[in-house]
């Protein structure tokens, strides 16, 4: 018995031990349990919004988002009145369009039903039309929940100009540790317009598997679609600038160059090019250089020297100096010029045309070397020692040093005036130029137009103007004429530019890249920067290219400067000159019954989607948004495919994509 007594007395104990931990579990635990075993079955999930589009100036894409759908089956959802009705439909519709028997696809559905399986793949990265298809389909057409049918979507981000202006279009990413990457105007112009608002939905795990299916169709948060931004650049002129300086690049057999093309009154960049040398020798977007690449300008920056010793009167345009055979020396140092024994007495006006290191070298360093924070205030009151403060991210900083800080010395002012011991971007320096271009109003270079909902704008983004003027009137005149007397004068550095037919203003720039190496060591930049027609200047622009192959060249007027004739020249002539154009009307009637069908069909009163194939892609659109749909184009031409049928009742439809051919 006492044997007995004990078996009993541990069955009573464990009994006890396991009450006492069920009421553990279930009073103190169990909220804690229920989550996570929740978390292992259901979970809420984020739904990724449709980026913004990015348009050209003349509405063409830069950069889309296109959502690519996937489709799944549950084929143990439908009751077995629909399966036995419906099964055949369904796979002769899928036969079809994915091109394979039917009896594949009757055979693969009748398996997974009496296997159990939920979550049958019908395809993968589908675009929207052939996605509306799938749904019009027996079975497919009626709800997830009565029909089985199973949707998700990816947004994928597509560039249609592909590797042109890649980098200044740009992009914007996360990284593993949830950092933002943000390049170019996708970057820029993201979290403020592209972006939208990210969804949420209530999803559960698959029987069996580790697949995730949406628990409703309806989400606990609906995805906003993010704007659309209109850009400054114009794809003519981009496409211009890309293939211009890739293929100077390319005889150069240079490193990496950039070109920007501005409009001169508002600022507005009409194209930007950056193509550097990647490790299989071809030339592709690497690097936005225009924004991100600090260098010592050279030669281009002789022109900031010159205005500020013409707005303190120290010289004018006649003053005569001493070029000294084109080595003058200042302390320890010698200033060359480029021209072996100089140019012998010259006036200030002759030494801009020339390009006189000596020169210059004596104008800032004679004037100012009592005083060098005058010449410095000047550059700094332009803001040249400041960033532009773009948009786009990674804009290099430039350098403009003030006496007494870390590496300024008594040989500062003498390579400050020719464009040593200084740094600024192309898009820096380019807007300098510019000012002069627009009669002395420096404005802010800017990629963006507009933000937009559909075709309703909702953010204007307007000229901005840095300085009103930079200089007096008649400096800035004085300036202009000078940079005409660089192409239009025989001696000039940018003569070889000259054409009688087109003109064009601006100036030469070659510098050394590293100026401590030996000679035969020593790599250079060359540049040109100015603007056209010299005369009511209509863009400006600057073209940098860096390392050329000097047996080839090295000089910007023979290396950069004629990158910027042939755009100027291509350019010009295809932007139009006239305004309106008087044509006498001819009758047309191919074009008289192509507007009467439009006329016809814009005067009905629709409740369903009208049929638009054969009509132009033009005359469907303005329907379609008359009735209050959004309408999404792809192609040129006529209407050949609507992604919806016509009859359907107008308040099911949100949104149509037409083909056009």
């Amino acid at each position: 018995m006492s044997r007995l007594y004990l078996v009993a007395g541990l069955l009573i104990l464990l009994m006890g031990m396991v009450v006492f931990r069920l009421i553990s579990i279930a009073a103190v635990e169990g909220g804690e349990l229920k989550l996570l075993a929740l978390q292992k079955t259901e979970r809420v999930n984020s739904i990724p919004s449709i980026r913004g589009n990015i348009f050209s100036d003349d509405g063409s894409l830069l950069a889309s988002s296109i959502p690519k759908y996937s489709v799944h089956f549950d084929p143990i959802t439908p009751s077995a009145n629909v399966w036995e009705k419906e099964l055949t439909g369904l796979c002769d519709s899928l036969g079809v369009m994915f091109k394979k028997p039917a009896s594949f696809y009757k055979q693969k559905f009748r398996k997974a039903r009496n296997a159990g399986k939920r979550y049958v793949l019908i395809a993968k990265n589908l675009d929207y039309p052939d996605y509306a298809r799938l749904k019009t389909f027996p079975m497919f057409k009626r709800s997830q929940v009565t029909g089985g049918m199973i949707s998700d979507y990816k947004v994928v981000r597509e560039y249609p100009l592909g590797e042109i202006a890649w980098r200044s279009i740009g992009y914007e990413k996360l990284t593993e540790n949830g950092d933002s990457i943000r390049v170019g105007l996708d970057g820029a112009f993201g979290k403020d317009f592209l972006s939208g608002v990210v969804g949420q939905r209530w999803e559960r795990k698959s029987g069996g598997g580790n697949v995730w299916k949406p628990v409703s169709v309806n989400n606990i948060i609906e995805p906003k679609d993010g704007m659309d931004i209109v850009s400054t650049i114009n794809t003519n002129i981009q496409d211009i600038a890309h293939f211009e300086l890739k293929k100077q690049l390319e005889a150069y057999n240079a490193d990496h160059g950039c070109v920007v093309v501005m409009e001169v009154e508002t600022g507005a960049v009409k194209a930007i090019a950056n193509l550097g040398r990647n490790a299989k020798g071809n030339y592709v977007e690497l690097r936005n250089y225009a924004v991100w690449e600090s260098h010592e300008p050279g030669s281009t920056f002789k022109m900031a020297s010159l205005l500020s010793a013409l707005e303190d009167e120290l010289v004018d345009t006649t003053t005569v100096f001493d070029t000294h055979k084109g080595r003058w020396k200042v302390y320890n140092k010698r200033v060359k010029d480029s021209r072996w024994g100089g140019y012998g007495e010259i006036s200030v006006a002759e030494g801009f045309t020339v390009s006189s290191n000596t020169v210059f070298a004596q104008i800032i360093h004679e004037n100012y070397k009592e005083n060098p924070q005058k010449f410095v205030n000047h550059l700094m009151r332009w803001g040249l020692h400041e960033k532009l403060d773009l948009p786009i991210v990674g804009e290099g900083k430039p350098v403009i040093r003030q006496p007494g800080e870390k590496g300024w010395s008594g040989l500062s002012l003498a390579w400050m005036s020719h464009g040593y011991e200084v740094a600024l971007t192309p898009l820096q320096t380019l807007t300098f130029y510019n000012a002069i271009a627009n009669d002395g109003e420096m404005v802010k270079p800017r990629f963006i137009e507009t933000a937009r909902v559909g075709n309703k704008v909702e953010k204007q983004f307007e000229k901005e103007v840095l300085l009103d003027r930079i200089a007096s009137k008649e400096n800035i005149g004085v300036a202009q004429d000078l940079l005409k007397y660089v192409i239009t004068k025989k001696n000039g550095t940018g003569h070889a530019l000259y054409d009688p037919n087109f003109s064009m203003a601006g100036k030469t720039g070659t510098c050394w890249k590293n100026y401590w190496a030996n000679a035969e060591e020593r790599d250079y930049i060359s540049s040109f920067v100015g603007y056209f027609p010299a005369e009511n200047p209509q863009y400006s622009c600057i073209v940098v290219i860096h390392e050329p192959n000097q047996e080839k060249g090295k000089y910007g007027a023979e290396v950069a400067g004629p990158v910027f004739k042939s755009m100027a020249q291509k350019i010009y002539r295809s932007s139009p000159t006239v305004d309106e154009v008087q044509v006498a009307h001819q009758k047309d009637e191919k074009l008289d019954h192509t507007y009467e069908s439009y006329f016809v069909q814009m005067r009905k009163n629709h409740s369903t989607v009208p049929n638009l194939k054969g009509m132009s892609g033009m005359d469907a659109v303005s329907i379609l948004e008359n009735l209050g749909l959004k309408v999404e184009v792809r192609g040129n031409g006529k209407v050949v495919e609507q992604s919806v049928n016509s009859g359907t009742a107008l308040k099911d439809v949100d949104k149509i994509v037409l083909k056009l051919s």
